[in-house]
C-alpha cells in the first residue's frame, strides 16, 4: 500500500468515526456551544474521537487524525477549498503531530498528559497553516502559539473530557494559524527548546515537524476500545474458541505501558469499560469481542467475571501492546500484534465493514474525487453547519 493510500485510509476511518460519534453526548454538547469556525472544529474533533475507535499511532500512543482531520476539513470547507487541498493539509499536520508525539513518548504519557491533545494542537496548527498558505516563519509562529496552549490530561480517560480536550486542541491549532496569519510572531525555537519552554515544562523531547512517515506505523482499530487492550480482546476471543467459559482464574500479562494506558479495573460506565483490560477480557470471554453498542452500558456478568477471575500482571519483556493469557501459570494464548496494526493491517473488506458499521452507505466513494469541495465531505459525514 502506498503512503497516499494509507493517509486516505486513516482519513476515511476518522470520517466514519466522526459520522457515528456526532450524535454522542460529548459531541452534541460541543456543538451546542456555538456556531463559529472554532466551535465547529471543536465539535468535529470531539465527534471523531468520542468513540475511541479512531486511528492510533503506536510509537507516540497518539490519535494523529483526531485533531488534525477536523482542523483540515472544517477550515478547508470554510475557505471554500477542495478535498484535495484538505487532504494535503491533513498529511502535513498528521506527520507534524506524529513527529512531536514520537519525540515525547513515553515521557508525556508517564507525566499524566494526554499526548493526542498535547501534540494534536501543533499538528492542527501545521495543517491550518498550509491551508492559509503561510510562509515558514508564520507557520513556525502558528505552531509556537499552539504549543503555548498545549494541554490535555489522562485523568479525563473514561469521561467526556477525553474527546472534548482533543476537539479543543483542534480548535486551538486553527486559531493559532489564523493569529499567525494576522501577523503575530512567536519564536518557535524558544518556545519549543528554550528555558521554560515545551521540552522543559512537559519533560518531553522536541522534533522537527516534517518529513516523517508516521502513517506507516498507524493502526486502524478493529474494536472500539483502548489500543492497549486490543491484543487482550483478541487473545480472549481465541481462548473463548478453545475453552468456552467458565474460566475461574485467568492472568492477563501485558507490558507496563499498556497497563498505564488501559488502567481501569472496576468500571461504572461504558466509557470507563473501554479502558479496562479485565473487563474487556471478561466481556470477550462471555460474549465475543465488543461492538459499539456494547458500550452503551456495563455488562453485569462481565463485570462480575472480571472482578472474580481476571488478574493483570506486567512484564516489560513483552512488546508494548502484546498480550498473553495464562491459566495456572501456563501461557495458553499469546497475541503480539492485534488486527489493525501495521503488522496485521485491516484488509479492504475489514475497513469497508468498519465504515459501514459506523456510517452505513453515507461515505461510499466520498474520497474518490479530490476536486470536489471539502464542504461536500463534511455534508456526507453529517458534520456541516446546516446539519448541526
Amino acid at each position: 500500500m502506498s503512503d497516499l493510500e494509507r493517509y486516505r485510509t486513516a482519513l476515511l476511518d476518522w470520517l466514519a468515526c466522526a459520522t457515528r460519534g456526532a450524535q454522542e453526548p460529548a459531541a452534541l454538547a460541543a456543538r451546542a456551544a456555538g456556531d463559529d469556525l472554532l466551535d465547529r472544529v471543536a465539535a468535529a474533533g470531539t465527534a471523531g474521537h468520542v468513540l475511541d475507535y479512531d486511528d492510533t499511532y503506536a510509537p507516540g500512543l497518539t490519535h494523529l487524525s483526531a485533531a488534525v482531520a477536523p482542523a483540515a476539513l472544517v477550515l478547508a470547507a470554510d475557505l471554500e477549498r477542495t478535498l484535495g487541498d484538505a487532504l494535503n493539509a491533513y498529511v502535513d499536520g498528521f506527520e507534524a503531530a506524529g513527529a512531536l508525539a514520537k519525540a515525547g513518548h513515553p515521557a508525556l504519557y508517564d507525566g499524566g498528559w494526554h499526548p493526542t491533545a498535547v501534540c494534536g494542537g501543533a499538528g492542527a496548527a501545521f495543517a491550518a497553516a498550509r491551508l492559509l498558505e503561510l510562509d515558514t516563519d508564520a507557520t513556525d509562529s502558528a505552531v509556537a502559539l499552539a504549543l503555548l496552549r498545549a494541554a490535555g490530561l489522562r485523568a479525563a480517560f473514561g469521561s467526556d473530557g477525553k474527546a472534548l480536550q482533543v476537539g479543543m486542541a483542534a480548535a486551538t491549532g486553527v486559531q493559532a494559524a489564523r493569529i499567525a496569519a494576522g501577523g503575530a510572531s512567536v519564536p518557535l525555537r524558544t518556545v519549543a527548546e528554550g528555558e521554560f519552554g515545551y521540552e522543559q515544562a512537559f519533560g518531553a523531547g522536541w522534533a522537527r515537524l516534517s518529513g516523517g512517515a508516521a502513517v506507516r506505523q498507524n493502526w486502524i482499530k478493529p474494536h472500539p476500545c483502548c489500543l492497549a487492550a486490543l491484543s487482550s480482546v483478541e487473545a480472549a476471543a481465541e481462548l473463548r474458541a478453545q475453552r468456552p467459559p467458565p474460566v475461574r482464574s485467568l492472568t492477563v500479562v501485558v507490558h507496563p505501558q499498556a497497563r498505564r494506558a488501559a488502567m481501569r479495573d472496576g468500571v461504572e460506565s461504558g466509557l470507563e469499560a473501554k479502558f479496562s483490560i479485565p473487563y474487556l477480557t471478561a466481556y470477550t470471554l462471555l460474549h465475543g469481542p465488543p461492538a459499539l453498542d456494547d458500550f452503551d452500558a456495563v455488562d453485569a456478568d462481565a463485570r462480575r467475571l472480571a472482578a472474580a477471575a481476571i488478574s493483570i500482571r506486567e512484564d516489560d519483556s513483552l512488546l508494548e501492546f502484546e498480550s498473553r493469557l495464562q491459566l495456572q501459570g501456563e501461557t495458553v494464548v499469546a497475541v503480539e500484534w492485534s488486527r489493525g496494526s501495521p503488522t496485521r493491517p485491516l484488509d479492504a473488506a475489514g475497513l469497508a465493514a468498519k465504515v459501514r458499521e459506523l456510517a452505513g452507505s453515507r461515505l461510499d466513494g466520498v474520497l474518490d474525487d479530490l476536486d470536489r469541495p471539502a464542504r461536500d465531505l463534511l455534508s456526507a459525514a453529517g458534520l456541516s453547519r446546516a446539519q448541526s
